[in-house]
């Protein structure tokens, strides 16, 4: 399987600048022709840091079927792969309860290589620049099977921390989420290089403790302290390679660049973990924008830690 990351710097509320942001990097980009999944960061296009409802409600956009929705079917059908993007999301009343109140969440839409839409994400744990405008979905992350993708579970950023940074650090609620049972594979489904495992992936808009200015001095090295805190939040799937043959994949698609005050991590990456050991594919740096593409039958370029 062949995954692309596709980090960048987008501005806030600046969305057809981004989107020409974002096309102007897949076209530079040498994109394969068997790529099989394209994951872009946390609200890609509307930017993130948004500080009211007043704020964003410009740019909150219809559950899949708004300009970001739209993109990525375009994106898919050209490259015939999937793609997932995150979006500010606002439900609209349905047929059978018109009067119901719209609800807004931090969201990613998931599309297949025909365009068709096989997974509306909606983030589990608000971080508290989202709690201004978003709110909690009633149901939290979960396996689920996902076409040719095989068994995925997908999150949005703040969903790898214990939630609202007031649960035990040991609860590893989304972590843990990965180890549950896995739907089963069906008789048409092509073999996926992680097996049953689910392939968990996170899109992202992680902030940097790093300043402007630090970023910009090495802009192609990674930011190595978020890139360990991220290893470390998934600690149980370590845990549990131990004994579960078959690798795990973890995807990291962060955004890099600045927004009013706040600086963005970059390092976006791809884990793998094996045998209680961990090892990254290939590590974008802390202000890269750029397209990274990782084979995951391919063979990691770094080690993190060493197994059992």
């Amino acid at each position: 399987m062949k995954i692309a990351l596709l980090q960048f710097a987008p501005d806030v509320g600046t969305v057809q600048a981004n989107i020409k942001r974002a096309d102007d990097l897949l076209q530079r980009a040498k994109i394969p022709v068997d790529l099989d999944w394209l994951i872009l960061p946390e609200m890609a296009f509307s930017g993130y840091n948004f500080h009211s409802l007043e704020e964003i409600t410009p740019y909150l956009e219809p559950t899949t079927s708004g300009i970001t929705t739209h993109w990525a079917i375009q994106v898919a059908q050209h490259y015939n792969c999937h793609v997932t993007v995150g979006y500010p999301e606002r439900t609209l009343p349905s047929p059978s309860s018109p009067h119901q109140e719209p609800t807004n969440y931090n969201s990613t839409v998931t599309v297949s290589p025909t365009g068709a839409i096989l997974q509306n994400y909606r983030k589990s744990f608000l971080y508290y620049t989202d709690e201004t405008w978003a709110a909690e979905p009633p149901e939290r992350f979960k396996v689920e099977h996902l076409q040719k993708l095989g068994n995925v579970i997908q999150g949005i950023c703040m969903d790898i921390n214990p939630h609202r940074f007031l649960a035990p650090w040991s609860d590893y609620e989304f972590a843990s989420a990965a180890l549950a049972p896995v739907p089963p594979l069906s008789h048409s489904d092509s073999p996926t290089p992680q097996g049953t495992n689910p392939l968990i992936v996170v899109s992202m808009a992680w902030l940097s403790h790093l300043t402007a200015s630090e970023i910009a001095a090495e802009p192609a090295a990674p930011d190595v302290a978020t890139v360990a805190y991220w290893v470390e939040r998934f600690q149980p799937v370590v845990e549990r390679s131990k004994d579960v043959p078959g690798p795990w994949y973890v995807v990291l698609a962060n955004r890099c660049g600045s927004e009013k005050s706040v600086c963005y991590a970059g390092s976006s990456t791809v884990i793998k973990v094996e045998d209680g050991g961990v090892s990254l594919f290939e590590t974008c740096g802390r202000g890269e924008e750029r397209v990274c593409v990782v084979d995951l039958e391919g063979e990691p370029r770094f080690s993190v830690r060493s197994g059992r």
